[in-house]
């Protein structure tokens, strides 16, 4: 222990050395060089490296591919082509394909009127058709599906009642669904070609027509005996005449005029028991 002791007489009695400068003196600071040292000498040598400048550089463009690719890939990048359909604009620059022409837009459009599915022509053939039932009128014009000739009609049906005290709206509109019904069933079984609900609404309410100017005479005219008898056999007769020959024209039901036009009668005079009593 004394020899140990005589070895390092620059420690203290508390362990530590007195200075810094004693310590690197001493033969322990010479062992972090020593460790140095031995890693040093040929360290490029154990690990495998050069003194190569050209170290951790590659050049490109003597780079080969992989083995088992080299007769697949020449070198070049194929840029694949563009479809013709294939949108090519972005967010901010639109496709130049995409034109947009506001005179060329509206011009386009169909009117509002034939959106809705109002023809006015189809509308003054119909009524010319119903007023004269000697009038020859074409199959395209009776199978137009319009509605709204006959809603003004059943309206001014049933406000021409209305001038008699008459408060028969329900009336009108539930025997006019009840008839169309009817109707759809007994055509549909009778034609070959079958007929749409609304090609019978559009026909019975048009030739609802003639009952409407009847209903207006009878503010002037009165009804209640033999002559408003007469006048409403007429105008019944003059209604279910009209339906039945649009009907037939409509459906190319050949001989069969009278057939058709019993059952157009009967829904025609429950209207014409309204216009009387």
């Amino acid at each position: 222990m004394d020899g140990e002791m005589e070895k390092s007489p620059n420690i203290n009695m508390s362990g530590q050395f007195p200075n810094e400068q004693d310590f690197y003196t001493s033969g322990y600071g010479n062992w972090e060089q020593q460790q140095q040292s031995q890693y040093d000498v040929g360290a490029a040598d154990q690990f495998g490296a050069t003194t190569d400048p050209g170290f951790a550089s590659f050049d490109y463009s003597t780079s080969q591919p992989a083995a088992g690719y080299a007769d697949e890939y020449d070198g070049s990048y194929a840029v694949p082509q563009q479809q013709p359909d294939m949108y090519t604009g972005t967010i901010l620059t639109p496709s130049s394909r995409q034109t947009y022409d506001p005179q060329s837009s509206f011009d386009d459009e169909p009117p509002l009127l034939e959106e809705l599915g109002i023809n006015f022509d189809h509308i003054y053939q119909k009524t010319l058709a119903v007023l004269n039932p000697l009038k020859q009128t074409h199959a395209s014009i009776i199978n137009d599906r319009d509605l709204a000739g006959p809603l003004v009609f059943c309206l001014a049906f049933g406000v021409s009642l209305l001038l008699h005290g008459k408060v028969h709206f329900g009336y009108i509109y539930g025997i006019a669904a009840l008839g169309c019904l009817s109707m759809y069933g007994l055509l549909n079984m009778m034609s070959l070609t079958g007929v749409d609900i609304y090609c019978i609404m559009s026909v019975l309410g048009y030739c609802l027509l003639p009952m409407t100017i009847l209903s207006f005479a009878s503010i002037v005219l009165s009804l209640q005996g033999l002559f408003g008898t007469v006048i409403a056999g007429v105008t019944v007769f003059w209604c279910s005449i009209t339906a039945s020959k649009l009907f037939v024209t409509a459906l190319s039901m050949d001989h069969q005029l009278l057939l058709v036009a019993y059952p157009c009668a009967l829904l025609y005079g429950v209207f014409a028991l309204l216009t009387i009593f």
